[in-house]
């Protein structure tokens, strides 16, 4: 689990990344590809001149052979002159035309997307500068038709913030758990679609996230069995950290609300819900994929770790509501587990998490 959440946590900072470098690259590229071709013209020149050149020696060799008299080799020299100008002339107008068709769409990107027949990762984008989708390419890249309508896009979505239970018969101010050092992190992928035909005023969000909710433990308490109990009991000695962190897989879904801008262009049109407020609301299902307890203590002035996996008769199946609300790309987000953390429990506990939600869309 250590190695997936190295995994996932390196992802965030490629796609992030990869996110704000991938247009510059696209027009990066393009204007090196500029830069060649006038290069080539440069080359064209030379080489037809050298092309002249020789040929010119192959006439004069023929003249002083006495295959051709002075007035034959003066004509062929000046046909193989004219085949050369007019080669510099053709090729050097092939070259100008591609030049202008590449300046010409340069930072108009209106007409095709990238796209590369191998592999394509996209981070769906949309905003008031770039009116279409991000790319990172590995491999070659092609050009096809832009979709004219594309309802659907996709968001990296992270979140943190704090966590804590609900406990049955207990206000949150008296929860055995720490508010400051509780907390949780969301990690996953979401699809965004339009839901309407000729508006975007209701989009349906989905996808799936890794969640991660700790409880610090206080009081010098730490979660034991007892059967099929699991309670808390103080620990024998003095506890310097008790935290207990439950890992989830989960498949929210949410309706979104809010306001959107339509961009227009002659080939494709596109609705923007960049700098918008957004309201999402729904809910999660999925599966537990572990439980750790970690308590750290001294013993004999030695200091202990102890990592206690499983065995604490949590929820297999997790299930809740959540809801968020959004200006620009960062959003208020409320998820509450309908499901209690421990399962046939005489007192039920259920996870709640307030905290910020980044869609990196």
């Amino acid at each position: 689990m250590q190695t997936l959440t190295k995994f996932l946590i390196a992802l965030v900072f490629l796609f992030s990344f990869s996110h704000l470098k991938a247009q510059d690259s696209i027009q990066g590229s393009t204007s090196y590809k500029i830069e060649l071709l006038k290069k080539q013209k440069e080359k064209i020149k030379a080489e037809e001149r050298d092309f002249l050149k020789a040929e010119v020696e192959r006439i004069n060799e023929r003249l002083d052979r006495g295959e051709i008299t002075n007035q034959e080799a003066d004509n062929l020299k000046k046909e193989v002159a004219q085949k050369r100008a007019s080669n510099i002339e053709n090729r050097l107008a092939i070259v100008d035309n591609k030049i202008a068709l590449l300046e010409r769409n340069l930072d108009d990107r209106d007409s095709y997307d990238d796209d590369d027949p191998g592999f394509t990762i996209r981070f769906g984008r949309e905003d008031d500068d770039y009116d279409d989708d991000s790319y990172i390419f590995i491999g070659s890249k092609r050009h096809r038709p832009r979709k004219y309508d594309r309802r659907t896009t996709t968001d990296l979505v992270f979140a943190i913030g704090f966590n804590n239970a609900l406990i049955d018969g207990q206000n949150i101010d008296d929860s055995p758990y720490k508010l400051a050092g509780s907390g949780f992190v969301e990690l996953g992928w979401a699809w965004k679609t339009r839901v309407l035909d000729n508006s975007n005023a209701i989009r349906l969000k989905y996808g799936f996230s890794v969640t991660w909710n700790k409880l610090d433990i206080k009081d010098n308490q730490y979660f034991v069995r007892d059967g099929d109990n699991i309670m808390l009991e103080e620990f024998p000695t003095n506890l310097n950290k008790a935290k207990f962190r439950t890992t989830n897989l989960v498949f929210p879904v949410h309706f979104e609300f809010g306001p959107s801008r339509k961009i227009e262009k002659d080939s494709y049109f596109r609705y923007s819900t960049r700098n918008k407020f957004k309201i999402g609301v729904g809910g999660y299902a999925g599966f537990n994929l572990g439980t750790l307890q970690k308590l750290k203590y001294s013993v004999d002035g030695r200091n202990v770790k102890d990592k206690l996996k499983g065995g604490y008769r949590t929820t297999d199946f997790v299930y809740g509501l959540s809801a968020y609300m959004a200006l620009y790309d960062v959003a208020l987000y409320v998820k509450y587990d309908l499901s209690p953390i421990f399962k046939d429990q005489a007192i039920e506990q259920n996870n709640i998490s307030v905290g910020l939600r980044f869609d990196m869309d």
